[in-house]
């Protein structure tokens, strides 16, 4: 039979999740996620999150509640005599109560490798520190940050080019075909879960905008990783004159330059090195192959240049 699920989750990461329940037969009973938020260019207007969007596209409950410490709260969370609860990116903790209520409990799908990078960056922490393979897993949910065991997991390799939102994208798509075969194996009570290792374990902290300026002086390889980490959102960013006035510039993809051998002498570091974007490094140099401009849409560096008259000897800040 179907299962009884209540979905929590709220950015777009887990959209395709609720979706892929949905499809499978499931009952989802009611959506739970963060309430709208203040956008729009005077922060005025209320935006629902895209997991409410897709909720009540398919006509499904949804509940906003800003805590789920109160018992009144817990008392209508319970009431709903679910299943299951499936986590995914939700964004608020959840209380033993709430860890309790569903018949077989809560299960999360967490874009990791388990137990590294528990908490609220993994994807853009495993970029940044120059990862080579991340994935998806189905955990049972604890009262800890991420330690629960896990029951389901699919690998997939960190290519060496690879942006946070090339690989946002791939996860979202393993995730949700995961939890559908998660649940599948619950109703068949054929779900097992392993203990996570006591090893190994690392904490994707939230990225802070301190993070985000490009530090030129730190290896190629470094910032390579931390450029397309960051990339597309928040950006790392960097700045160069561009007609006389200095502009902050978002750097979205880049390669390491080939030919370049880490004792070159390259001159000094965030120094532009041809009439191609390539930029010198403490070791080594990458070249830049998206960016944005303040204000502006992402651009091939090729375009970019075209419009900004940025040649060899000029220099990043």
């Amino acid at each position: 039979m179907p299962l009884r699920v209540i979905f929590m989750g709220t950015p777009e990461f887990s959209v395709s999740t609720l979706r892929a329940i949905a499809e499978a037969g499931h009952e989802v009973s009611a959506v739970y996620t963060q309430p709208p938020r203040a956008a729009g260019r005077r922060g005025l207007e209320l935006t629902p999150s895209p997991v409410q969007r897709e909720a009540e596209r398919l006509g499904i409950e949804v509940r906003t509640p800003t805590s789920l410490k109160s018992e009144a709260e817990q008392a209508t969370f319970h009431a709903l005599q679910a299943d299951v609860a499936v986590v995914v990116a939700y964004g608020l903790l959840l209380p033993k109560a709430i860890l309790d209520a569903p018949r077989l409990g809560c299960i999360n799908g967490h874009a990791s490798l388990l137990p590294r990078w528990r908490g609220a960056a993994p994807i853009q922490r495993a970029i940044m520190a120059g990862d080579l393979e991340s994935g998806m897993m189905v955990m049972r949910m604890e009262e800890g940050l991420d330690t629960g065991p896990v029951g389901l997991l699919e690998k997939c390799p960190i290519g060496p080019d690879m942006t946070a939102g090339d690989l946002h994208d791939r996860l979202m798509s393993v995730g949700a075909t995961l939890m559908v075969e998660a649940l599948a194996r619950l109703e068949e009570n054929a779900l097992r879960f392993t203990a996570q290792a006591a090893e190994g374990v690392t904490y994707a902290r939230k990225i802070d905008k301190s993070e985000t300026r490009v530090d030129w002086t730190r290896p190629a390889a470094e910032v390579h990783n931390h450029l397309r980490g960051l990339s597309p959102f928040p950006g790392a960013w960097s700045e160069i004159d561009i007609g006389g006035r200095m502009e902050r510039l978002k750097l979205l993809r880049s390669t390491l330059s080939e030919g370049l051998s880490l004792s070159d002498d390259l001159g000094e570091s965030g120094g532009i090195l041809d009439d191609r974007l390539t930029v010198a490094c403490g070791a080594g140099a990458v070249s830049l192959v998206e960016v944005q401009r303040a204000g502006g849409k992402p651009a091939a560096a090729s375009e970019f240049l075209r419009g900004a008259k940025i040649v060899k000897g000029m220099k990043f800040s």
